[in-house]
């Protein structure tokens, strides 16, 4: 693996760049059913845009909250959607919510809860969540911010 992967098992959240080669073994279940859930970040510039575009990838239920809450719950429950594993790719990750800071903060910590909430020693289902940026600084920025996010979440 190459263009600045990091190991599956240090990383909450998986930041790569579009020239980085990902071994689909890291990103989905040996076998069985999955779900691919893809998401454009030139779409998400508002917290209601995330819900809508998270809502419409995967199937929300109709008593979705359209909140934080509400996505950080369906994110972690998923049972109208069953599957062995999940992947959730965010295109033009560095795009997300570009005028609140503290929105995309929001957003990341929710990712990071839900990619340890699926986290099982049996490995079922899997939930990995992979944000793709154009150019390797990019996705070094953006794997910083995500760390700095999580960290003041604990």
């Amino acid at each position: 693996m190459t263009g600045g992967w990091r190991s599956r098992a240090t990383d909450q959240v998986v930041v790569c760049s579009r020239g980085a080669l990902v071994e689909l073994t890291a990103v989905l279940p040996a076998a069985g059913r999955f779900v691919v859930a893809r998401l454009d970040a030139t779409r998400m510039t508002d917290a209601d845009h995330v819900f809508y575009e998270f809502s419409d990838a995967l199937c929300f239920p109709g008593y979705f909250g359209w909140n934080w809450n509400a996505l950080s719950d369906c994110l972690r429950d998923l049972n109208w959607l069953p599957a062995e594993g999940y992947l959730v790719v965010v295109e033009n990750a560095p795009r997300l919510l570009p005028t609140s800071a503290e929105d995309r903060h929001t957003l990341f910590q929710i990712l990071a809860q839900a990619v340890h909430h699926w986290a099982s020693p049996f490995g079922q289902p899997e939930f990995t969540v992979l944000l793709l940026c154009d150019h390797d600084d990019e996705a070094a920025l953006l794997r910083q911010e995500i760390a700095d996010a999580v960290h003041r979440m604990r």
